[in-house]
């Protein structure tokens, strides 16, 4: 039977849904923001006459948009309001959280494991991943390629939607054929959702459409989302209900924050005894701030030094016990 393990990491709580020892999805939550399922007291700070979209105002200076305003909402007032999907950031732009109104409790957003219990899935909170397959994850959704036997496919985010690109060296009916298997996994494994293109090679017969179409609705059978007929140029449209940025938008879009945390995750994990020595970029150690510090040295229970190395790539920060 599947089960969600959950670690609740320095600055991002992981998810990976696991069976039978193969991971078959992945999720990552950032606290700090606006989050799906927070009720709180906002002010409504922008509305235009007659409109039902306006503008919010959260304690914490974070806006969101809300939908289904009331005709008695006014700028300037207090209005409760329940998060539906959190920030995210694109390349060239900054989606605000979005919310709607309600009249239940205020209450902070659920965490990430009782969250992904609700969905009617096990979760349970682990200290550390089996086999610990995250840093490839995260490195997959770096690079964005998941080869498959006489192809790949290239996943990227862009302002419209997340596209996937499928080449190989089959035949056209056969490559697209081919690529649905890593389709599926990218989508379950980036955690994809909203609008999703996807590239197949070109197909004339329609029969040869209709297989593919029909392959891919069997692939993702699991996963609740419309989508388009392939068209004459093999190009596919996924659409499925965004609650917040994917893995592949959280490390494009923030590559310093994220290879923070990573870093901080391998710190964690150093069993060897003496001072903690954490090797990272200067960007990179710019990120990690005095709470994430003492959160780290406080979980170890170790004196923390720090190796800043402007030669060190981005994401290849690591750390390691030395003497004192």
């Amino acid at each position: 039977m599947a089960q969600w393990l959950v670690e609740e990491g320095i600055g991002e709580h992981r998810a990976i849904l696991v069976e039978a020892g193969q991971v078959l999805a992945a999720k990552l939550h950032w606290p700090g923001a606006l989050a799906l399922g927070e009720i709180a007291d906002a002010t409504l700070v922008a509305r235009r006459a007659g409109s039902r979209r306006g503008t919010a105002r959260f304690a914490s200076g974070e806006e969101a948009l809300v939908n289904a305003l009331p005709p008695s909402a006014s700028e300037g007032a207090p209005i409760r309001l329940e998060v539906t999907r959190a920030a995210m950031a694109e390349q060239g732009r900054f989606k605000r959280a979005q919310a709607r109104p309600c009249d239940r409790p205020a209450r902070p957003a659920p965490p990430l494991v009782e969250r992904l219990a609700g969905s009617g899935a096990s979760a349970c909170i682990v200290t550390r991943f089996p086999d610990d397959p995250w840093p490839a994850i995260i490195a997959d959704a770096l690079d964005g390629t998941i080869a498959f036997e006489n192809g790949e496919i290239l996943v990227s985010p862009t302002p419209a939607m997340t596209l996937i690109d499928v080449d190989g060296t089959l035949a056209p009916g056969a490559l697209a054929l081919a690529a649905i298997p890593a389709i599926a996994d990218a989508i379950a494994q980036f955690d994809l959702a909203g609008s999703i293109g996807i590239d197949f090679p070109s197909l004339e017969r329609k029969e040869e459409r209709r297989r593919v179409d029909e392959a891919l609705a069997a692939a993702l059978d699991h996963w609740p989302h419309q989508s388009t007929a392939m068209n004459g140029f093999g190009f596919v449209q996924l659409v499925a209900r965004s609650e917040g940025p994917s893995i592949l938008q959280r490390v494009r879009t923030r590559p310093r924050a994220a290879a923070a945390r990573l870093l901080l995750r391998r710190a964690e994990q150093v069993t060897e005894p003496g001072v903690l020595l954490l090797s990272a970029h200067p960007a990179v150690r710019a990120e990690v701030g005095t709470e994430w510090e003492a959160e780290l040295a406080r979980r170890t229970g170790r004196t923390l030094r720090w190796n800043c190395d402007p030669g060190l790539a981005i994401h290849a920060g690591f750390a390691q016990a030395v003497s004192s």
